[in-house]
């Protein structure tokens, strides 16, 4: 769905959530300058039971002129189209008003009600913010977001604040927007210091005192009051302050689920992949290795662990992370090589890239995909290589010519999200499919491998600091000429690329 497909609607209504928050106020605001633009008698509104009253989202209102009604006549009908932002009808913080017409914008998980009925909806919920979305989507329209500052902190301020100050990010069009927002400083800095309340002060407070602590793993959990998602955040910072607590999970409730937020302070404990765990199939969540977030849903908590209440689930959770996830210092580890199969790489076809192309050595670049960002500098050596199904990694040309030929068929990988380099001095971002170039393996590769059956988290000879991540089914795997070399290939990708010797 396109914004423009809406024009043919002359009154369009924009709904944020019940007691809304900087996220559905930013994609809100969007949507409603956009249509106003076009000519369109256009209402932005809010129901729930009171007005919006924290007073970082007054201050929002206020710098920004955001026209939010507060409607509680439950009576009401909106002539015309109705568009809910950051929100979906049916669910249980969305009140229920008329409307002739609905479209839905959002970026969490589609509500029931959307899949049995889908009609006008675009819905994303692997980004980290609807504000991302609506960004994304006024783009589209070739409408220039940074011509209207207040409309760029805004939408700036709703993914800050709905990805815990961007340490939830997980996609790269989150990232994509940040870069390209010119925003007003000033402003930002004023919300963040209005952000919490003597009420949250003490919220904060209660929580630190209910701790539950595993000396074994030394982990604490907290289930705090509901309260802004930045608080979790603030408790978690403090609890990691404390000697005996090396990880933390937060969390609260929230209308249709909770809310979280963890950290880490030791190698062995990334924050996003332990919080990616919990949620698996129930939610979702992300992160960097020191801070993440995420979000399970209260339905689907119930449907996959019936009876279960939540500090349960994250108890049992928790330690059952500990049990079930093996650890491997490669430079330490002695495979067992009965317990491997001997494979060989497949002569597919891989594209490889010259980062000399964009830009003259000595510049400093990012290559952005869906694994995340990959900082280097152009040196002449360094090639990016892209694999099976998108995947980026470094190459050197040493390696590259030695063990690559450069084939005359077209690279061809379906990905959700386009690869990009970005000049980290310039700011200029160019897409590198244009300049992919397909190349394949001119030599005979055996490696040892076998098939997981439980989580393990390698830290190879190339890196000891962060840790390579193999669930059940991926493949642990290890060069035939080096078997201290081991590292792990994720089982799709094995499959595509490996073929085991009779």
């Amino acid at each position: 769905m396109k914004l423009s497909d809406l024009l043919i609607y002359d009154k369009i209504t924009i709904q944020g959530h019940d007691n809304p928050d900087a996220d559905a106020l930013a994609s809100a605001y969007g949507l409603y300058l956009f249509f106003k633009d076009k000519g369109k008698e256009v209402r932005l509104v809010y129901g729930g039971r009171n007005r919006i009253q924290k007073s970082n989202l007054l201050l929002m209102l206020d710098l920004f002129k955001i026209p939010a009604e507060y409607i509680n006549d439950l009576n009401t009908h909106f002539e015309g189209l109705l568009i809910t932002a950051d929100c979906q009808e049916g669910e249980s913080n969305v009140t229920k008003f008329g409307y002739d017409e609905l479209a839905i914008i959002d970026h969490h998980q589609p509500a029931p009600t959307c899949l049995a009925n889908p009609g006008m909806a675009e819905i994303h919920s692997d980004l980290g913010s609807c504000s991302t979305l609506v960004w994304d989507l006024l783009n589209d329209e070739g409408y220039d977001v940074n011509a209207n500052v207040r409309l760029a902190t805004a939408l700036y301020y709703g993914l800050m604040t709905d990805t815990g100050n961007f340490v939830e990010m997980k996609h790269p069009m989150d990232r994509d927007m940040l870069d390209y927002l010119i925003i007003d400083k000033s402003a930002v800095t004023r919300m963040v210091n209005s952000n919490i309340s003597l009420d949250e002060l003490e919220i904060a407070g209660v929580a630190l005192i209910k701790y539950i602590y595993n000396a074994a793993h030394r982990y604490a959990i907290v289930h705090s009051k509901p309260c802004d998602p930045n608080i979790l955040g603030l408790i978690a910072d403090f609890l990691l302050q404390v000697d005996a607590i090396d990880i933390c999970v937060v969390f609260n409730d929230t209308p249709d689920g909770y809310k979280f937020s963890t950290r880490s302070c030791i190698k062995e404990v990334n924050a996003g992949e332990l919080i990616a765990s919990l949620a698996e199939g129930i939610g979702n969540g992300g992160g960097h290795k020191d801070k993440a977030g995420g979000f399970i849903s209260k339905e689907k908590l119930e449907e996959q662990h019936e009876g279960a209440d939540i500090d349960a689930y994250i108890g049992g959770a928790m330690n059952n992370y500990f049990l079930t996830h093996e650890v491997i210092y490669a430079k330490d580890y002695d495979i067992d090589v009965s317990k491997y199969k001997r494979y060989v790489k497949k002569p597919i076809v891989v594209g490889v890239v010259d980062p000399e192309e964009f830009w003259e050595k000595g510049t400093k670049i990012t290559v952005r995909s869906l694994e995340g960002d990959m900082n280097t500098v152009i040196d002449g050596e360094t090639y990016i290589m892209i694999g099976v199904v998108g995947e980026v990694y470094p190459i050197k040309k040493a390696r590259l010519d030695k063990s690559y030929e450069y084939v005359d068929v077209p690279y061809e990988c379906d990905v959700q999200y386009s690869p990009t380099i970005i000049n980290r001095e310039s700011g200029e971002v160019k897409e590198l499919k244009p300049y992919i170039k397909a190349c394949r393996s001119k030599e005979t590769t055996y490696i040892l491998a076998r098939e997981l059956d439980k989580t393990v988290k390698i830290f190879t000879t190339w890196d000891d600091q962060n840790y390579m991540l193999g669930k059940v089914h991926d493949y642990v795997a290890a060069r035939e000429e080096d078997i201290k070399d081991i590292y792990v290939i994720v089982n799709d990708i094995f499959h595509k690329t490996y073929e085991e010797v009779k």
